[in-house]
Parts: C-alpha cells; sequence; structure tokens
C-alpha cells in the first residue's frame, strides 16, 4: 500500500493535470481566488477519472 505522503502527491498530480485540462490555473499551495465552480469542475472531473481507474482495475464489475 502507498504512503501517506505518496498518496498525497498523486492526488495532487492528478488536480494539476485536471485542472490544466480544464485552463484552471493553480498556483502552488493557496488557492482561493479560484471560482466555486472552477474547484466544484476540477473535484468532480477527479472523481470521475478515479471511478474510470477503478472500473477498468476491477475489470468493470463494480456493484450496478
Amino acid at each position: 500500500m502507498a504512503s501517506n505522503s505518496s498518496s498525497k502527491a498523486k492526488l495532487q498530480a492528478l488536480k494539476t493535470e485536471v485542472a490544466s485540462s480544464l485552463n484552471v490555473n493553480l498556483n502552488p499551495g493557496y488557492n482561493g481566488d479560484i471560482t466555486a465552480r472552477q474547484a466544484g469542475s476540477i473535484g468532480g472531473e477527479m472523481v470521475k477519472r478515479m471511478i474510470a481507474y477503478a472500473e477498468s482495475n476491477m475489470g468493470g464489475n463494480l456493484m450496478k
């Protein structure tokens, strides 16, 4: 199992990748200047990608 700091780094990388794909500029550290809509878009897309990753690694056999 991955260490906590490793997991945090991976989530941060995913967040940065998603923000970039949505054309939202994130700064290292505090990002209180982005809108709630932008933050929600980033979080929502992260969840979609994590679910897709889980489904592909479980053979698509999540609870249906």
